[in-house]
């Protein structure tokens, strides 16, 4: 029996990496039943038994100390491979997670140590603590990196290139392809007159980084014809500044705002609906990240259109054309153009997108955790 444990925000905590911790697990447990997986999530779960996975809420976010994940590692009598899904948002400006998790070897309550590194910064960022955490990283038995930016990031700050493992990020294959849309739109609460005209979505955390001011300037453009566009815009509002910008697209286009936290379900019934899917990023300065959007976006076989930001470094790979400078929302306009009076070619077009998200299911995606934590286990036996 393999024993699996993880360090990770988990659902009904609004985050993420939270969904993408249930999403491998429930993969893992679906490849391999007889692995005992132990979730040692945040506070802002409860305890539970789930059918994949036991929950066992062990740590404060942001906090500097993880003796609770110790003393639950304790509980369950150790395990195999110890797995933190880390994200600097979630674990702090400190190294007291790392600190736990070596601890947590030395005293035999875990043989080998694994870190996705959800977010790598680069010397440009500024962030020293970040840096320096980095540079530790050689310390743990593997660290998993979404892409190659990332894996040659950290390769540069001087992690020891045998320890990183560049797995992509899993992609969901959406069930809701082919249901009919006025039965999604029902499901969300929508009206059916969403479907008059051309469906354009955009949808997630809403942030200032989520381009939503790029879009009203791109439709101001557009002018009269963006009054034949459904505009589409869900997520739960983590700037209300943004309410501004949400309005004037309103009095622009025809828009429906869902203004509550989306779970993914939620995000695939809409990317269902669309007609194009908008990911109009832009990135702060010195962080290299992978997009779960784009994955959810992906696995829905709808055009999308994406800013060339390293977020979306996986859409600029297979699918250039289909992307745009960041900031620039004449950029936008000329490529919306292009899509509406080109549809059929831009869905042709994006084949070699889809079959990427075919091969990075998550079923495949867990196999490929599976067979690292095997080799992690053969190393240190």
């Amino acid at each position: 029996m393999l024993r699996l444990g993880y360090v990770s925000t988990y659902p009904p905590t609004h985050c993420g990496v939270a969904e993408y911790t249930r999403f491998l697990t429930t993969s893992l447990k679906s490849i391999y039943p007889e692995a005992r997986i132990t979730i040692f999530s945040d506070y802002g779960s409860s305890y539970r038994v789930e059918p994949h996975a036991e929950i066992r809420p062990s740590f404060e976010r942001g906090s500097g100390d993880y003796r609770g994940v110790l003393d639950e590692l304790g509980e369950v009598g150790g395990v195999d491979v110890i797995h933190v899904q880390h994200e600097y948002g979630i674990f702090g400006r400190n190294d007291a997670i790392l600190e736990a998790c070596l601890e947590a070897r030395d005293e035999r309550l875990a043989k080998a140590v694994a870190f996705t590194m959800h977010s790598v910064y680069h010397p440009l960022s500024g962030h020293s603590y970040s840096l320096n955490f980095q540079r530790r990283l050689s310390s743990v038995d593997a660290v998993i990196v979404h892409s190659y930016l990332m894996e040659f990031e950290i390769q540069h700050q001087g992690v020891d290139p045998l320890v990183i493992h560049r797995i992509p990020h899993g992609t969901l294959l959406n069930p809701y392809l082919g249901h009919p849309r006025y039965k999604l739109l029902r499901d969300l609460g929508l009206e059916e007159s969403v479907l008059k005209g051309l469906t354009l979505t955009l949808f997630g955390f809403l942030r200032k980084d989520k381009g939503l001011d790029m879009l009203l300037e791109a439709l101001r453009e557009i002018g009269y014809e963006a009054d034949s566009m459904n505009i589409i815009i869900g997520g739960e509002l983590r700037d209300r500044e943004l309410l501004e910008q949400i309005e004037e697209l309103g009095r622009v286009a025809r828009l429906t705002f869902i203004d509550k936290y989306l779970t993914s379900d939620e995000i695939l019934k809409i990317a269902s609906i669309a007609d194009i899917i908008l990911l109009p990023y832009r990135d702060k300065y010195g962080v290299y990240s992978v997009s779960g959007i784009l994955h959810l976006s992906m696995g829905s076989f709808k055009p999308l259109i994406g800013s060339r930001v390293p977020r979306l470094i996986e859409l600029y790979q297979f699918a250039p054309r289909v992307t745009i400078p960041p900031k620039k929302p004449a950029e936008l306009v000329k490529k919306l153009k292009w899509m509406m009076n080109n549809y059929d070619y831009a869905v042709a077009y994006m084949a070699h997108l889809y079959s990427y998200a075919v091969r990075t299911q998550w079923l495949r995606m867990a196999r490929r955790h599976l067979n690292l934590y095997h080799e992690l286990l053969r190393s240190r036996s």
